[in-house]
């Protein structure tokens, strides 16, 4: 079942959010507010989850707080790859989760963590050992990133491509299973208690083998994602059901983001959209099919206040 949504996916990171379209965040501010309650108005006890920052940024957090964004949602979620993409030790994330805790009252999430098999599966061995060790008694979520590496002939979610160097390429070698679902070292490693992040491209070939891996790793909690521009794309609502039942026996975190190039201030799927409604809209739509409160006791038994353009800033 939908324990949690989380509303867009590292919005402080270019290459979720044009922050140069909107350089103050209060697009995206009014955007996530007016989406957050049409997620009260369809299952007020579902939790709500500010987008995962990345990087993790305690005056992004103020500012969002300035705009009322934190009246609205439950949980403040952070993403860290201290050994592949910041600047910061691995040994830091007791000191990076209390940055946020010293900003805001809500709780918080760790909602990616990874560690690349770029240049040596031990590394990734030792990172999963040690984020455990270090979150679990501090933090009541972590999702590791990622179950299966990215397909080497897709590509990664990122602004600047192969231009980022070595950088770009360690997306592709997150997972605890080659792309062929060979095992690395790290799966035997697997710590007890830790969810999984597991992204599902549209149509995804590996939902089903996916879904056995984590029933297999004992794993309670996942996190994905639904692709706002993808609703659009013939037959979406078919495998968007198709991938909700799949996962109904987990935990899940559902991340709505994303914008349609048609809806977009930009025609790019990190631009602020033309109106906030039309996201609103998208998240209703998906919480009233996938979590409401009818739809949860259902999956149980088996196992708009704001229509202002986005554009229009106070």
């Amino acid at each position: 079942m939908v324990e949690a949504v989380m509303l867009w996916n590292e919005p402080n990171n270019l290459s979720h959010w044009d922050f140069k379209v909107d350089p103050d965040w209060k697009m995206f501010a009014r955007m996530i507010i007016a989406a957050a309650k049409e997620v009260r108005k369809v299952n007020p006890a579902l939790t709500i989850a500010l987008g995962g920052m990345s990087p993790v940024d305690s005056n992004f957090v103020k500012l969002l707080g300035s705009y009322g964004v934190l009246d609205y949602i439950d949980v403040v979620a952070i993403h860290g790859f201290p050994l592949d993409w910041n600047h910061w030790s691995i040994h830091d994330w007791p000191q990076r989760v209390e940055e946020i805790r010293s900003v805001t009252n809500k709780p918080v999430w760790v909602s990616e963590a990874g560690v690349s098999s770029f240049g040596a599966e031990e590394v990734q061995v030792f990172g999963i050992q040690r984020t455990a060790e270090l979150l679990r008694p501090i933090v009541d979520r972590i999702h590791w990133y990622s179950l299966y590496d990215l397909p080497a002939t897709w590509t990664a979610t990122t602004r600047h491509k192969e231009a980022e160097g070595s950088a770009y390429y360690r997306h592709y070698y997150m997972g605890l299973l080659k792309e062929d679902g060979a095992p690395k070292l790290a799966l035997a490693n697997f710590p007890d208690g830790l969810g999984i992040c597991q992204w599902f491209h549209f149509e995804d070939h590996r939902l089903e083998d996916s879904v056995e891996w984590l029933r297999r790793l004992g794993v309670t909690y996942l996190r994905t994602g639904l692709s706002w521009a993808d609703s659009f794309r013939p037959n979406a609502e078919v495998w968007f059901d198709r991938q909700m039942q799949a996962i109904e026996g987990f935990a899940t975190t559902l991340t709505l983001c994303f914008t349609p190039e048609h809806l977009g201030l930009v025609p790019h799927y990190t631009s602020p959209p033309k109106n906030c409604e039309d996201f609103a809209e998208f998240t209703n739509r998906m919480v009233s099919r996938y979590a409401s409160p009818l739809t949860q006791r259902s999956t149980s038994t088996v196992d708009h206040e704001s229509s202002e353009p986005c554009a229009q800033l106070g």
